[in-house]
């Protein structure tokens, strides 16, 4: 989970890594469009941490940022091949 801090104020944000070949991906899903990589899972931290800060320092985007309620559920389907 990413934090940012606004105004005094600390922001969590739940965040998600894909591993992928020769590195890592990560988006954040309450964030549209706020997407980052790194070469190690520890560079992806912190490079989606600075994607958050310049997300929310958008003048478009950070003055309107309302945070949502969120909801991380385990789907379990079958799938027949």
């Amino acid at each position: 989970m990413a934090t940012k801090k606004i105004n005094e104020q600390i922001l969590n944000f739940n965040t998600v890594f894909l591993e992928e070949d020769g590195g890592y991906s990560v988006v954040v899903p309450t964030l549209p469009g706020c997407v980052s990589q790194g070469d190690t899972f520890e560079e992806a931290v912190e490079n989606i941490k600075e994607a958050i800060e310049l997300y929310l320092e958008d003048e478009n985007v950070g003055e309107k940022y309302e945070p949502k309620r969120e909801f991380i559920v385990p789907v379990e389907v079958n799938v027949n091949n």
